[in-house]
């Protein structure tokens, strides 16, 4: 039997990986600090209202549109509009995941052995769904001075004549850096489209007037706003994602008519689900707002931590994640075991999300408070003791 190379995608361990396997399955109290899922993360959840949300007998008929369910997507350019992007319906598409989004604007703009640039660090899952679609993914530097910059001679330098989009993660995972409007100006110059994950979009930890409010604002190229609400409204479970496409009106009458065609070959998102949207979304308010408030909150316990420290938080502008700089004492990879094996804390290595630089540690922000403090009061301590 012959397995396809582009479905290679890799189960090494590595020690750490290892490490954290023989300490659940002895039992052992761990302090995780990577928690990503909210569902898990005690938020409350508006529960009789988000269930309220699937009691309509429209849900008993299948009517299948290949852009997705007109409805939901006119609940969704109201939420675009009240965001001060002007988008029609029939410019936005659903797909069950933004990875699913990935995989599908890749279709649409790549054949195999083409070229997409990404940013480093970012997250790992961008090289995989490139290679399952048999397209190169080429890295930008994230360069960092105190705070995050798309370094715009890194972007020059990796484009090719095979380079079909640039990937922009706005804010990135795990950076927290948002994408300025310079920046996004200067990316628009160089004619590709742009598809932008703006997934966390919504959880600003700090202000600026500099920032793009959304990719949809660069109106010389191609774009794509890609969103879910497996973030938007800390619901991975129920498997909504859109994509706002803007430009100029040519290339987006041109690509909508392909993408018709490649959604109509696997009509995935849920119908129920795209009925419910508008109640799902004002249910889940809530619980997006309790997210917000302890991704500040645990920054503000984070900060006061590591006062005094060896260790520095590098800046973050919004989304779940932190990232620290740590003494060049060990390597990364040992400082995330020296945690574990005897602090019983689990983080993320920066060689996670390939940083340039180590050693690097990423913690996740909607970690529950008490974990988190207790968490980072022992990080610290670490840090103290080498």
């Amino acid at each position: 039997m012959t397995l396809s190379a582009r479905s290679k995608l890799g189960h090494e361990e590595n020690p750490l990986s290892i490490a954290l396997a023989r300490a659940r399955a002895a039992g052992r109290s761990l302090l995780d600090l990577t928690l990503s899922n909210p569902t898990t993360a005690g938020f409350p959840y508006a529960a009789a209202e988000l269930c309220k949300a699937f009691a309509d007998p429209r849900l008993l008929r299948y009517e299948p549109e290949p852009l997705g369910a007109k409805a939901a997507r006119e609940v969704l350019a109201a939420r675009f509009a009240r965001a001060g992007h002007a988008v029609s319906p029939d410019r936005i598409f659903l797909t069950a995941s933004t990875s699913e989004a990935y995989s599908t604007l890749l279709k649409l703009l790549c054949d195999p052995g083409d070229q997409v640039l990404a940013p480093q660090p970012s997250y790992p899952l961008l090289d995989h769904l490139a290679q399952l679609e048999n397209v190169a993914l080429t890295r930008y530097r994230l360069s960092y001075d105190g705070a995050w910059h798309v370094d715009l001679d890194s972007v020059a330098r990796a484009i090719t004549a095979r380079t079909r989009a640039i990937l922009i993660v706005s804010p990135n995972n795990p950076t927290g850096s948002y994408l300025k409007r310079e920046e996004l100006s200067a990316l628009a110059g160089f004619g590709l489209p742009l598809i932008s994950d703006e997934v966390f979009a919504r959880y600003e930890l700090s202000s600026s007037a500099r920032r793009a409010g959304s990719v949809l604002e660069a109106d010389s190229c191609l774009t794509f706003a890609l969103g879910g609400l497996s973030k938007e409204a800390g619901l991975p479970q129920l498997k909504l994602a859109w994509t706002a496409v803007g430009g100029p009106s040519e290339q987006v009458t041109a690509a909508l008519e392909r993408l018709e065609i490649l959604l109509d070959a696997y009509l995935s998102p849920s119908t129920p689900v795209q009925l419910a949207l508008a109640e799902l979304l004002a249910a889940a308010e809530p619980t997006a707002h309790a997210i917000a408030e302890r991704c500040r909150h645990n920054l503000q316990l984070l900060d006061r931590a590591l006062l005094g420290s060896a260790a520095t938080r590098l800046d973050v502008e919004g989304g779940w994640y932190a990232v620290l700089r740590l003494p060049q004492l060990l390597t990364e990879e040992n400082w995330a075991l020296a945690l574990l094996e005897h602090d019983s804390v689990v983080i993320h290595p920066g060689f996670f999300y390939d940083f340039e630089r180590e050693p690097i540690a990423v913690l996740s922000l909607i970690t529950p408070p008490e974990a988190f403090a207790e968490g980072v009061q022992r990080l610290a301590r670490r840090v103290a003791g080498g």
